[in-house]
């Protein structure tokens, strides 16, 4: 008796090839860094939106104040110069650094060139000595110093770090937003804040703020694609619409009035660019005094940034679990190159902005975001009017939400049993809102971690880096009382 073979069992269909990724995925490392060029897109948008008041608040900073001379910088040349600088370095950071770290003029070290460079010197000696700060901080990332700091760092505290960023933004958005204010000092109180006006929430500007940030919390919980950026442009319209019935004073809004602009289009004014003294500033105050002026701009920029880069690339996934971040020299380059094209602009030191944390909340994880936030800070060139519509009242609940998601995702990670870590954490994490500076909480952490192990007979487990640096933030705030501020 025969048998028949079995009929062969019929054969699966083939899967299909994967899709080849485009050159814009391969180069930006999109796929890998599990994103879409959708998120990427609407992380650019967020950031900038989110980061779009300084176009105003610079030009407000820097023209209130006088050089030696009594010259004023002009306000549309400011507007021009701040957005150009935040265009092209916003786009380097992106296609050489490969991380959604936007850079624009930074807040507080445009204070030190206001008000205690420029009343001493002229704009252009000030701006020299900006540029000058720059060069050094290119130094020593090509030294490898400055990633040796980095890295030098412990998990512990860079989780602190980050935390007190996410918790300092969150305050920016408070005080911005009007939600909180300060008292002022001749209500004779010790109480430095307080909710609204009067301790009270009264106006319709407030009242768009809370509604942003219930909207955006509301839609982050539900996962909703585009709940940042949804939400800033939804209450950039309620603002408007707000503004057109009830016609609020302009102070009212703050900075920014929610209006239609009669012509959203204007020309750029380049007067400003390269208009740079690099050594006059010497001549005026000195060596030691100039040399001093140099080290206090190239402190605050160095740290702010070092604190931004490790909070938005730590909440971007961007950093192993080693605590190493991948390319991280030519992110440092970029910012150093930054600082100094701020002077040669007189747009004041350009560093990363915390604010990109709200692209990263929206998805965030490439370049290809700061490419998004570089185009659209370059059509605000022609576009400042439009770009400059958006109240902080509906860009600042991004903030709040996004300082909310760094403290989640970071705090677990910080080991509270080893309290020469969980001190250091904490007191970087609240020193950075309450002195309002990411440079004062750093220092602080830096010189409480190693006095810690110090005092517990661990001082060998601190990296030689970690003391220098703890020295030179002694020393920064020994200034003062050692006659060495001018």
């Amino acid at each position: 008796m025969t048998t028949s073979a079995p009929a062969p069992a019929p054969a699966s269909p083939a899967r299909p090839p994967a899709p080849e990724a485009s050159g814009v995925d391969r180069f930006f490392k999109i796929s890998e860094r599990g994103s879409t060029v959708a998120r990427e897109v609407r992380g650019g948008f967020a950031t900038f939106f989110a980061m779009a008041y300084i176009i105003v608040l610079n030009p407000i900073i820097l023209g209130s104040a006088k050089d030696m001379y009594g010259n004023q910088l002009d306000g549309g040349q400011l507007v021009t110069a701040t957005v150009l600088t935040a265009a092209l370095t916003t786009l380097l950071m992106g296609v050489i650094g490969n991380v959604p770290i936007a850079l624009a003029a930074g807040l507080g070290v445009n204070t030190v060139v206001a008000l205690q460079l420029a009343p001493r010197m002229s704009w252009p000696d000030a701006m020299g000595m900006v540029v000058l700060a720059g060069f050094v901080v290119m130094l020593l990332v090509a030294t490898g110093l400055r990633e040796r700091v980095m890295n030098a760092v412990p998990l512990g505290l860079r989780k602190g770090i980050a935390i007190g960023i996410g918790l300092f933004i969150m305050l920016i958005g408070l005080v911005d937003s009007g939600f909180v204010t300060r008292i002022p000092d001749a209500a004779h109180t010790t109480v430095p804040l307080q909710l609204g006006t009067g301790g009270h929430l009264l106006g319709w500007p407030v009242l768009v703020f809370v509604a942003g940030v219930l909207l955006t919390l509301a839609l982050l919980i539900r996962k909703t694609p585009g709940a940042i950026l949804i939400s800033i442009v939804a209450m950039t319209a309620v603002a408007v619409a707000v503004q057109a019935v009830v016609q609020l004073p302009d102070s009212g809004w703050g900075l920014t009035v929610p209006e239609w602009p009669g012509s959203p289009v204007a020309a750029p004014d380049f007067g400003l660019l390269g208009e740079v003294s690099l050594f006059g500033g010497f001549s005026k105050v000195g060596l030691l005094t100039g040399c001093l002026f140099v080290f206090t701009v190239l402190l605050s920029c160095f740290f702010d940034a070092m604190g931004t880069i490790l909070g938005v690339g730590d909440e971007a996934k961007l950093i192993e679990k080693d605590g190493t971040f991948p390319g991280i020299n030519k992110v440092l380059l970029v910012d150093g190159l930054a600082v100094a094209s701020g002077g040669a602009t007189s747009s004041s030191a350009t560093t990363c902005f915390v604010e990109s944390t709200a692209g990263v909340g929206e998805g965030a994880r490439t370049g290809l975001a700061n490419v998004v936030t570089g185009g659209l800070f370059a059509a605000a060139l022609f576009l400042t009017p439009l770009a400059t519509m958006v109240p902080s009242q509906a860009a600042t609940p991004a903030l709040v939400a996004v300082g909310f998601l760094i403290l989640a995702g970071s705090v677990k990670d910080i080991d509270w049993s080893d309290f020469t870590i969980a001190v250091p954490a904490f007191l970087a994490m609240v020193m950075m809102p309450f002195t309002y500076s990411i440079t004062n909480g750093i220092g602080i952490g830096f010189i409480s971690f190693s006095v810690l192990r110090l005092a517990t007979g661990r001082g060998r487990e601190v990296p030689a880096a970690m003391y220098a640096v703890s020295a030179v933030f002694v020393f920064y705030y020994a200034m003062p009382a050692l006659g060495l501020t001018s």
